[in-house]
């Protein structure tokens, strides 16, 4: 089971005359009379009607996202990344802090005032607010935290991998308290990836017949099989309004479009793990937290643009969050619960 990273009615009245009293000016009256007598009785059902909808409406339905009263990711939770095929250190720095940002909450003083990839974060604790009132019970919360780093480089199920390949590779990871994120390099084929997709998420039981169920999420590397579908706006879209690419924060097309896919499905995670969290739509193609507000990064956001971003002045890369050890992001906007709008960083 996985879930895929895709990219005042007013009331019309009829005149009720009488042929017979056509003229009379008692007939008008009356008309005019029975007219507003209408109005005021369908007016009238029409507010009960509301007051009654309202009344058994739940708190936590909202216009867009519905909760389906499962549970969400929560307690400590440790990231585990598991590196597939051929990545350089740097490269694997750029996911790592980008791990370690959710939750770096002691910026420089450079960057005091600056968005951050924690305060990005932070929109999804609304859901769990949300879910705690549903349930009336304490809303649940989520801490993450970087976890263990596995690296395959030999590429030990090969280079083109099915869905049951990339559960057994996350089955490498913890398998209790976890989300093992599988990341494959730009070499590797993934079924479906940059025809259908840019990665996953989802959850699946760990080994043995007691195996507990953990969640895990994929993404690759798609620099080279796939930017325009994958790693806009760092890359000209394959389809659609056509505008010059951006400059990637971290100057790597492939990674940097990795950090908004991974972004995107980590906050899909968190707040629908096991299908029956935060979602709009199928259940095997949902709307999500981050999936609901496809292609917006900054305010002013529109097809083939990606929004009023910041632009590093030194490399001329966009960004719209600051993060841990000086490093610089493009998040996806998430749908804010409290204001049923997409949240964008700038």
């Amino acid at each position: 089971f996985h879930h895929t990273l895709y990219f005042s009615h007013k009331p019309n009245l009829k005149n009720i005359k009488n042929h017979y009293f056509h003229k009379s000016s008692l007939f008008l009256i009356f008309s005019k009379m029975l007219k507003l007598f209408l109005f005021l009785s369908l007016l009238q059902i029409c507010v009960s009607a509301r007051n009654l909808a309202s009344s058994t409406e739940e708190p936590n339905q909202f216009k867009l996202l519905k909760y389906h009263k499962g549970a969400l990711l929560s307690g400590k939770i440790s990231v585990n990344l598991i590196w597939y095929g051929n990545f350089k250190p740097s490269q694997r720095a750029i996911i790592s802090d980008f791990i370690t940002s959710l939750t770096h909450t002691s910026p420089t003083s450079k960057t005091l005032h600056q968005p951050s990839v924690a305060t990005w974060w932070k929109t999804t604790e609304k859901y769990y607010k949300l879910a705690g009132s549903a349930k009336t019970s304490a809303s649940p919360s989520l801490t993450l935290s970087l976890g263990k780093q596995i690296l395959d480089e030999s590429c030990s199920l090969g280079k083109s991998l099915t869905d049951k390949d990339i559960r057994k590779l996350a089955s490498k990871g913890d398998q209790r308290d976890a989300v093992n994120v599988v990341l494959t390099s730009a070499d590797v084929a993934v079924q479906g990836f940059g025809m259908s997709r840019c990665g996953t998420h989802g959850h699946a039981r760990g080994l043995g017949k007691r195996g507990s169920k953990f969640a895990y999420i994929w993404v690759g590397n798609s620099e080279t099989q796939c930017p325009g579908q994958c790693a806009w706006p760092f890359h000209a879209p394959l389809y659609g309004p056509q505008s010059p690419p951006l400059v990637a924060p971290n100057n790597d097309v492939g990674l940097d479009g990795m950090v908004i896919n991974l972004a995107s499905l980590l906050a899909g995670t968190a707040t629908n793990p096991f299908g029956n969290g935060y979602y709009q739509g199928p259940q095997n193609a949902p709307l999500e937290a981050a999936s609901a507000c496809p292609g917006v990064y900054g305010k002013g956001a529109y097809p083939g643009y990606a929004g009023d971003l910041l632009v590093d002045t030194t490399t001329g890369g966009s960004f719209n969050a600051y993060g841990a050890n000086g490093r610089k992001f493009l998040l996806p906007a998430l749908y804010d619960p409290s204001s049923s709008k997409c949240s964008t960083m700038v």
